[in-house]
């Protein structure tokens, strides 16, 4: 069975995601700040870092990906569609907000397919392309312990905003329904700000989802 460890990160406290096996292995999900500190918590935690999986590359959720990949010399996957906004303020939207510096990273290393079956070390996950909130988002969902990454694509009684470039909001809804929702009812829905879900709620109680 698999640890999750939820840490709000960086300028708005966006959700970096530690998941671990019983060998001490972990995948970081969206490192957006406080490199330092997340390191220190992962030596603290004696945890081993096999690689950064990003569900898009908007600015808070890549803050600290140069730092933790730099730590451990571990790789870092994106969907292919965001690949220029890690070293590109203007696309990635730091550029836009003058109380924070510009935040870009160096490329990623590994490009992800659309929608694929991946196993990293010991991790075995699916990767579905749920574009809207961003034209890259993707989820990742780890069906043996029945939890889903879902970045900004959905929150608990919310839905990712679509008002930022390359936002798009039916496409966004039609990525919900069609990828997030025929999720098994009781999938865990851990997103990128705020607390987590799951699908049963959101299919109940969501006021952006209604008509479902």
């Amino acid at each position: 069975m698999l640890n999750i460890r939820t840490y709000p990160l960086g300028f708005i406290q966006t959700n970096c995601y530690v998941i671990s096996n019983a060998k001490k292995e972990c995948l970081i999900f969206d490192p957006g700040g406080n490199g330092e500190q997340l390191i220190k918590e992962l030596n603290r935690l004696h945890l081993k870092p096999i690689a950064i999986l990003l569900t898009h590359a908007h600015f808070d959720h890549i803050g600290a990906v140069d730092d933790v990949r730099d730590a451990y010399h571990i790789p870092v996957y994106i969907h292919p569609t965001e690949k220029t906004w890690l070293t590109n303020a203007e696309k990635n939207g730091s550029a836009k907000y003058a109380e924070i510096p510009n935040i870009i990273a160096k490329e990623a290393d590994v490009m992800l397919n659309h929608e694929e079956k991946m196993s990293i070390g010991d991790f075995e996950f699916t990767i579905s392309h749920t574009p809207g909130h961003s034209p890259g988002s993707i989820t990742y969902y780890f069906e043996s312990d029945g939890f889903a990454i879902v970045g900004d694509t959905l929150f608990q009684n919310s839905i990712g905003r679509t008002d930022l470039p390359g936002g798009n909001e039916k496409q966004l809804l039609k990525s919900i329904h069609t990828k997030l929702l025929t999720l098994p009812v009781e999938t865990v829905i851990y997103p990128g700000h705020g607390p987590a879900s799951i699908v049963q709620a959101e299919m109940d109680s969501n006021p952006f989802l209604n008509g479902f």
